[in-house]
């Protein structure tokens, strides 16, 4: 069964609030015949998106392949939430990477989040960008490590942005009782996704980009030629950024980052005055559990409540539902509440949650596997991977070279291995 269309109808955004409330690109067309380019990328997300505008900045001629319409993946489904930092803390990076390389990708999440801001401003996408992160914690024992975590980042990172927050603070920041304190980042912020994503796409369309929708790949050669079921794409470089969607292309890369599901829901608008209840000050929310909870307000109002994980093809029959529990445990006020949308979408997790860059052969790169973190980080992975084949790797080597265990059996057990695991990890935080 293939991700790509296994729960989505051809050619079509998802039934969600994002593609209810953008306003969509006229479509490109499919790639056919013989064609030639300096980089061909692989994906219409964040990622290829933001590799295909800036590989076209630096000069090169730019062909980008989407097997679907450009941000219909994660880049158009996700929570919109834009975080510093990588998706596991600098104390867990310092015990994987010695300390420079943690301090040097602490400083690349900085840059990753400055970039976001830098494109939204410089191609006027207008996307809805809102300050403010709250890290909440579910455990009143998670509390002393999450005030230690900041103080670290003031003091070890210069990082001044961020604060601790107490049990009473957090209880008037979020109006549940699920939460006994965390931090407030005030460096990040949260958008809407689908937007910023088309944003992108209509920046590559002016630098000169030839963007190619409903191409889905079916090869890609170590010497770069890519083949499609219309057409074969001979390239100087290929850049692949796939994450959940990678399929087979490559088996390397596929034994180190794995397709997830994830689900949101869109309440009915809320009235004002309950809206500040449960987030006072709009900022976007996550929470410290291990299939963690994540929400924010939308625009109007509405409550767009991201719960729950699945690890084979299929999405539930019915998402509205398996999002609405553990909205009800974290909003019991919203139990009256209608949903209007309810979507599922496909990303790519690492077994050490962080991002996965790789050489695949001289002349193709893969940036993937951002593990529920990759808003920011993919777009400046796409950037990261542009300046690589302009010669300039030094900083798509910071990732590359961080260790990405392979997930044990293969392509074949994977999902059942983790399923179990993330089953275990889920009655771990009931306890």
């Amino acid at each position: 069964m293939d991700l790509l269309t296994a729960n989505d109808a051809p050619g079509t955004y998802p039934p969600s609030y994002y593609a209810a409330t953008a306003t969509p690109l006229d479509p490109f067309p499919h790639a056919k015949g013989a064609l030639s380019c300096d980089v061909c990328v692989v994906g219409g997300g964040y990622s290829g998106l933001s590799a295909a505008l800036h590989a076209r900045q630096a000069g090169f001629d730019v062909v980008l392949l989407d097997a679907q319409r450009v941000g219909f993946g994660a880049s158009g489904r996700n929570g919109g939430q834009v975080s510093v930092g990588q998706r596991v803390g600098q104390d867990t990076l310092e015990g994987m990477v010695p300390r420079g390389q943690a301090r040097a990708l602490w400083d690349l999440s900085l840059e990753s989040v400055d970039l976001v801001r830098s494109l939204i401003a410089d191609h006027g996408i207008d996307c809805g960008w809102t300050d403010g992160i709250i890290e909440a914690d579910h455990k009143a024992r998670f509390v002393p490590h999450s005030l230690a975590y900041a103080e670290t980042l003031q003091s070890d990172y210069g990082y001044d942005k961020i604060r601790a927050v107490g049990k009473d603070e957090m209880r008037s920041l979020v109006g549940s009782r699920a939460y006994y304190g965390g931090t407030l980042d005030m460096g990040g912020g949260h958008l809407h996704p689908l937007r910023y994503a088309l944003g992108l796409a209509r920046a590559a369309q002016d630098a000169g980009v030839r963007i190619h929708e409903r191409s889905t790949v079916t090869g890609v050669s170590d010497d770069a030629k890519v083949t499609t079921q219309e057409a074969e794409i001979t390239s100087k470089y290929v850049i692949l950024g796939c994450n959940g969607y990678l399929g087979a292309l490559n088996d390397d890369v596929a034994r180190r980052v794995m397709p997830i599901n994830n689900f949101i829901a869109a309440t009915q608008p809320l009235p004002d005055r309950l809206a500040r209840e449960l987030i006072r000050d709009n900022h976007a929310v996550a929470d410290s559990k291990f299939v963690i909870n994540y929400f924010r307000l939308s625009d109007d109002n509405r409550m767009l409540f991201g719960g729950g994980e699945s690890y084979g093809y299929r999405f539930p029959r019915d998402i509205a539902a398996t999002v609405r529990k553990p909205m009800l445990e974290i909003f019991p006020q919203l139990k009256d509440t209608p949903i209007d949308y309810a979507w599922g979408g496909t990303l790519g997790i690492t077994m050490n949650r962080m991002p996965h860059f790789a050489r695949v052969s001289d002349r193709v790169l893969s940036v993937s596997g951002y593990s529920g973190h990759g808003v920011a980080m993919a777009t400046l992975g796409g950037k990261l991977a542009a300046e690589a084949v302009a010669g300039q790797a030094d900083k798509f080597d910071i990732f590359a070279n961080v260790p990405s265990p392979r997930f044990p059996g293969g392509r074949a057990l994977r999902s059942p291995l983790l399923a179990l695991a993330m089953a275990w990890y889920a009655l771990r935080d009931k306890l």
